[in-house]
């Protein structure tokens, strides 16, 4: 069986693909960097002016707070629109859906946390219809892995059909504030980008068959990265990471959804994640990660798996959707493994691909 090839994905187009899996040295362009603010002092607000036009947006928030903050995003045209613009759609930890209607944000994390959080962020910018969200964010919670991550899952609509986004400010409503260091960047993609400048670089790209076990070695740490996994044959994956050799100790925790249903917390654990085929002759798994890889703070990961369960339309895959971190705070993630449970049983074809971006 030939191994599948994997590239950074989500859903735009093959060429956005081609360009992404070749590090920037393909004709066509990827995610480029547009903007990024990084606060150097303590404030309720990251701006970001003068984006150029594109079809799409992506945008990675993170927070560091001081005190109770949120972070939630505004966007406009030319200037920021604090109107009740905006209408959002939301779910904390698997629960039941929330909305706010008639609002002024486009809702992202938790409310009144005092702990850090990465948001990511997509938006469809066409200048003539509502500009369209699809959010996800982990929230740090309690340190140390005896509490798992909270996890938010959103879409949202800003109303205006006249112009399109030009300016994005990451904002907190509540009564702390976003510490140095905090971040919201900005990137942009559109089909007629020929830019060979992607904002995410291959740091390792591994595979291998009949293993019940596969490690990227070691790669150049970057604050933030996105990893893509895939198996066939076996029945399970866990997902551990490390710097310089893995973490097999019970450092991680993590919170799981599948099909929907009722989250499942997972403390004190020996893995970031776990996903599976559920049979040997199964289609495989898929997971789809980005983690925030400060070296000073717990590192958060927000993932989504699918899993082919029995082959054929007959059967509809299994999804689930995943947040974890790695109670680790003095080392950046240089190094990932993908294994089977108790590593006996082998997969078929595995593969592992990491990007990253400073």
């Amino acid at each position: 069986m030939s191994l599948p090839y994997l590239q950074p994905y989500f859903g735009l187009s093959n060429s956005l693909q081609t360009a992404q899996a070749a590090g920037g040295a393909a004709a066509v362009g990827g995610w480029v960097e547009l903007a990024r603010t990084t606060l150097s002092s303590s404030s309720n607000s990251i701006d970001i002016t003068s984006l150029p036009d594109k079809r799409y947006y992506m945008l990675i928030g993170h927070k560091i707070p001081t005190g109770s903050a949120d972070f939630v995003w505004r966007v406009g045209n030319s200037t920021i629109d604090t109107g009740s613009n905006y209408a959002s759609r939301f779910s904390d930890n698997g629960g039941a859906d929330g909305t706010q209607t008639s609002n002024n944000k486009l809702l992202s994390d938790n409310g009144g946390s005092t702990t850090p959080s990465i948001q990511l962020g997509y938006i469809s910018n066409l200048s003539n219809k509502e500009k369209l969200y699809i959010g996800h964010a982990t929230t740090q919670n309690t340190a140390g892995a005896g509490t798992a991550p909270i996890r938010r899952e959103s879409v949202a609509k800003w109303t205006n059909t006249s112009n399109v986004i030009d300016t994005i400010s990451g904002i907190q409503q509540e009564s702390g504030s976003f510490a140095s260091g905090s971040e919201a960047i900005i990137l942009g993609w559109d089909p007629a980008d020929t830019h060979t400048t992607n904002f995410w670089e291959e740091l390792a790209s591994v595979s291998g068959t009949s293993v019940t076990s596969l490690s990227t070695g070691t790669f150049t740490a970057k604050k933030y990265l996105w990893v893509q996994a895939h198996f066939t044959g076996g029945g399970n994956a866990e997902i551990q990471v490390g710097n310089g050799t893995i973490d097999t100790g019970s450092n991680y925790a993590w919170r799981n959804n599948t099909n929907g249903g009722s989250d499942a917390a997972l403390t004190s654990h020996s893995k970031l994640f776990s996903f599976s085929a559920n049979s040997a002759t199964a289609g495989g798994a898929f997971l789809n990660c980005f983690m925030i890889n400060n070296a000073s703070n717990e590192k958060l990961a927000i993932a989504h798996t699918v899993e082919a369960e029995s082959a054929g339309a007959g059967t509809a895959p299994n999804r689930g959707e995943k947040v974890g971190k790695w109670a680790n705070t003095s080392n950046q993630i240089n190094i990932i493994k993908m294994k089977d449970d108790n590593e006996t049983q082998a997969y078929d074809t595995c593969l592992i691909k990491v990007w990253g971006s400073d």
